[in-house]
């Protein structure tokens, strides 16, 4: 329903924030509620996520910690608060390389993460989420050098059912590329990912 909530920071709480859009303060739970500064002006972006006995809004630092949020609590035996928790060591380049190289000792670190969810995590995590993507303002491995074209041609590719780790492999070669048009760089992929 919510996207984002732009306003301002007007309380800080250890598990969540409110955030004032227009006279209206939304309780918004995040990770890190200490990353924000009473009084500041910020954008949260946000989930909201209804149960049988409880609304919430969930609040996320940027896009791409929201991105990997939803991966999370599509695992079964993970819900929003394990998520939250994970999130909330803001290693995410780890957490991704973690579930990339099945290495479940890391995963196990976090609260309520046994061995057994950690597998499952792994197992249906795995090539969903890359480490070429944004996170928390770090670089991609794969640089883009600021082409939009190629980003949008990249995440229609995704669209289609394509996994990161291909869209990884391919990305070099794309790179190297000028199309003018996002199109361009979609219909070179499809040809690199069909051979």
């Amino acid at each position: 329903m919510f996207e984002y909530l732009n306003g301002v920071i007007t309380y800080i709480d250890p598990t969540y924030v409110v955030v004032d859009v227009n006279g209206v303060g939304y309780k918004v739970q995040v990770a890190n509620p200490y990353r924000y500064q009473q009084d500041e002006k910020a954008t949260v972006y946000v989930e909201q996520i209804v149960r049988d006995n409880e609304q919430a809004l969930y609040g996320f630092y940027n896009l791409e910690e929201k991105k990997i949020f939803l991966h999370l609590i599509s695992v079964s035996g993970i819900g929003p608060k394990s998520a939250l928790a994970i999130l909330a060591g803001q290693d995410l380049n780890g957490l991704i390389q973690a579930i990339e190289t099945n290495d479940v000792k890391f995963l196990t670190r976090f609260p309520k993460i046994g061995k057994k969810t950690a597998q499952q995590i792994i197992l249906d995590l795995g090539g969903k989420i890359s480490q070429g993507q944004m996170v928390l303002g770090v670089e991609p491995t794969v640089l883009s050098n600021g082409n939009q074209n190629l980003e949008d041609g990249m995440l229609a590719l995704e669209s289609l059912g394509y996994t990161t780790r291909d869209i990884d492999r391919i990305k070099p070669k794309l790179i190297k590329e000028n199309f003018d048009s996002a199109d361009g760089y979609l219909r070179a992929g499809l040809k690199l990912l069909t051979k």
